[in-house]
């Protein structure tokens, strides 16, 4: 009887075993954060090299600190601030520190405006006295310390102030800014969106300049949405927002001397008629400003050096393009003037070295392969730190190389994705490893030879508890289509067998310079990808013509015809993966999200032959409706191109339509206007073809916030069960996956 019960619970551990081994992922664990990844949060290096800066937040006490940790050893070295110990600051979710390091700038309350830009409270924390001092009683914007860190200039309802630390007093230097008509020194919608930057304004090193953008933009039309929210009554939020071949806003650049209290509009000797003003940057001189200018076309781009003290500019680059050329954060300046600068102007995106007048000294990085990241220069050692693709285009490294050329090093040693935060005198580096077997780990080591250290963070616990789900590993190769070997992933059921015929979704967004194939660790949608091949379907995922980090030819072949070849490219692809044995070819279905959208619903409508669904969430239907900036970089104005616009559009091709459509789109999206559905929906309703819809109320590009996504991926998950599936009941099978959940 004894051995009978050692045999017994031999047996029922091994069965509870297996079966916590082949645990099935829901949505609702998707969606509520049960893969969550652990993270460093807004790491900061400080001055002296030998130490770092994270923001904690205690879930027991709610509350928020800066804590400071040696590189060394890891260990904590102290708490620099807490808001437990402020009374009139309960939290923060942000920091940044002055110059010196002496004062903090902390956010409390920020809101979203759009993508990037926010509405907060801030105060300035002072180390040493342990004082906090609010910056402005009103919401404002981008608060940033001068250099010297005696100031911080902000932006407020469209106009720029400067508050001095010491005396403080509130200075206001703009005056005419004006909703919907005058911004200073923040960005309008478009350049928000498309040139990546909210702070239009920037300090010179003695910290008696401030140089900002205005923008004029009485003359953009203006767009409105309804925001329904839960009155009675809706409202609506009206901005400018400037569609394809309509007006920009008129840009222009200004100096404002703190020592004077004048402003002085500068002028450059170039004369431009339609232009954009993408990046401004003082130089190591606190009387040169640089400024870059570039044709609305954006295949001209200038680097201007303007003289504050004597007015004067000089043109020390210029570059052009037959496409477009895309900007480049990665303007450094040395000591001497000289400058360090990416372009892709030799095929593939690299670093130059440049003299103070732009005479080029020599092209630091070269090869058939993209630079991806520049993360600085060292002046001890002549290197130049960066990130790229050279170990093929679907993984990152870190390399270091000296400014000449010579010596390249490659410091990290791990395959998939790495990425690299320096210590400010670029002794170490913490590097953030991730692939698509391993989730993120946070790692100390060497700059000067990329010898790891010490560990400092890894996600073994989310391993752990993945171990107990049946998962799928994602295969990367590639699919030769339309002479071009096309980067591919694919997750097969774990139970896949070849004999067997299975559904096909395919995943994609295809816009220009984007990748979707790429050797890094899961993010939400592949652990519904994981999910859908519980569910007895293969997913794949193919980078097409027009995708990036595979050199500037194979990016910009689709120039003037957006949706053409990448469309070609998925059909194609589709083709070839329904002949092979284990892919039922009457069941493929493409989804996918924004420019990803716009694609799936060409790819239904103009491969209808070979597609039996799609689902499109907050798609372009017409290039007409989008904006300016991104738009016309790649496809010139409609006036210019309109047939480049319209054949490649969905809202052209409804008649085509075949198969099942899922169309989805936000109510209050400011992006991708709800306009782009509506107007496809009604060419679909006129063609008298049969889809699906939803709109979610108020939500954004992104459709996010309590229940939404969740709401979504429900949706979409029963539409490709009911159109790709084996056509069981949902009810059964959510009645299933309860009772799974309950036993678990």
């Amino acid at each position: 009887m004894k051995y009978l019960n050692i045999s017994l619970i031999i047996c029922l551990f091994i069965s509870t075993l297996v079966s916590a081994q082949t645990k099935e992922i829901s949505l609702e664990e998707i969606w509520n954060g049960n893969f969550r990844t652990e993270s460093m949060d807004v790491l900061h290096s400080m001055n002296n090299g030998q130490q770092y800066s994270v923001l904690n937040f205690d879930r027991t006490s709610r509350s928020t600190s800066i804590e400071i940790y040696d590189y060394k050893t890891l260990e904590k070295v102290k708490t620099l601030v807490s808001s437990a110990n402020l009374d009139a600051l309960p939290y923060f979710t942000d920091y940044t520190f002055s110059k010196d390091e002496q004062k903090v700038i902390l956010a409390i309350n920020e809101a979203s405006i759009f993508r990037r830009s926010v509405l907060g409270n801030y105060y300035v924390y002072n180390v040493s006295d342990k004082t906090l001092e609010l910056i402005s009683e009103d919401k404002i914007q981008e608060p940033t310390f001068s250099p010297d860190g005696t100031k911080v200039a902000f932006a407020k309802a469209n106009n720029l102030y400067v508050k001095d630390l010491n005396s403080g007093e509130t200075l206001q230097f703009t005056f005419d800014g004006k909703k919907n008509e005058i911004i200073n020194g923040i960005t309008d919608w478009v350049y928000e969106e498309e040139f990546a930057f909210v702070r239009a304004f920037d300090w010179n090193a003695d910290s008696n300049k401030i140089a900002f953008i205005r923008f004029d933009e009485t003359n953009v039309p203006e767009f409105s949405m309804d925001v329904y929210g839960t009155g009675l009554y809706q409202s609506q939020q009206v901005f400018k927002y400037p569609k394809a071949g309509e007006a920009n806003s008129l840009v222009s650049l200004h100096l404002y001397n703190l020592d004077t209290k004048n402003t002085n509009e500068v002028k450059v000797s170039k004369t431009y008629n339609d232009f954009y003003i993408p990046r401004i940057q003082w130089t190591n001189n606190p009387d040169v400003l640089s400024a870059h200018y570039m044709n609305r076309h954006q295949n001209e781009l200038d680097l201007w050096m303007i003289n504050a003290k004597t007015n004067t500019s000089n043109l020390v680059l210029a570059e052009k393009d037959n496409a477009y050329i895309d900007v480049t954060d990665n303007l450094t300046f040395l000591k001497d003037n000289s400058f360090i600068w990416t372009s892709e102007k030799d095929g593939y995106n690299h670093i130059y070295h440049y003299d103070k007048n732009g005479k080029l000294i020599n092209q630091v990085t070269k090869g058939n392969w993209e630079v991806t990241n520049y993360y600085g220069y060292d002046e001890n050692t002549n290197k130049i730190f960066y990130q790229s693709v050279e170990n093929g285009s679907i993984n990152r490294d870190v390399y270091s190389i000296k400014l000449n050329g010579r010596n390249k090093q490659r410091l990290t040693k791990s395959e998939g994705t790495n990425g690299a935060s320096f210590s400010a005198d670029f002794s170490y580096f913490i590097n953030t490893f991730s692939n698509a077997s391993t989730p993120p780990e946070y790692s100390l080591n060497s700059a000067a030879s990329g010898n790891l250290i010490k560990s400092i963070k890894d996600n073994d616990v989310l391993s752990q508890k993945l171990s107990n789900y049946k998962t799928s590993k994602k295969e990367f190769s590639t699919i030769h289509v339309n002479g071009n070997d096309l980067n591919m992933w694919t997750i097969k059921p774990a139970d896949f067998n070849s004999s067997k015929k299975y559904p096909l979704l395919m995943f994609q967004y295809s816009g220009p310079g984007s990748q979707k194939v790429v050797n890094r660790w899961n993010g939400p949608n592949d652990y519904w990808f994981q999910h859908l091949a519980q569910e007895g379907y293969v997913i794949v995922c193919i980078d097409g013509r027009g995708t990036g980090f595979k050199g500037a030819e194979f990016k910009k072949v689709t120039q003037n015809e957006l949706g053409k070849y990448e469309v070609e490219d998925q059909i194609t692809a589709a083709k070839q993966l329904g002949e092979l044995s284990y892919i039922d070819a009457s069941r493929i279905g493409i989804w996918g999200w924004s420019y990803g959208g716009f694609m799936s619903s060409n790819c239904l409508f103009k491969g209808n032959d070979v597609f039996k669904m799609a689902i499109a969430v907050a798609p372009v239907t017409s290039w007409r409706f989008y904006d300016t900036i991104y738009t016309e970089r790649y496809m010139t104005t409609p006036q210019e191109n309109a047939s480049g616009y319209d054949d490649n559009s969905p809202i052209n091709h409804v008649d085509k339509l075949k198969g099942d459509f899922l169309l989805v789109h936000g109510s209050a999206d400011d992006n991708v206007h709800l306009q782009n559905t509506m107007r496809l929906a009604e060419a679909l309703i006129q063609a008298d073809k049969p889809f699906d819809w939803a709109v979610y109320p108020d939500d954004n590009h992104s459709i996010y916030g309590g229940n939404t996504r969740l709401h979504l991926y429900k949706k979409m998950t029963r539409f490709i069960h009911d159109k790709l599936g084996d056509k069981r009941d949902e009810d059964e099978k959510i009645e299933v996956e309860e009772k799974v959940k309950i036993k678990g």
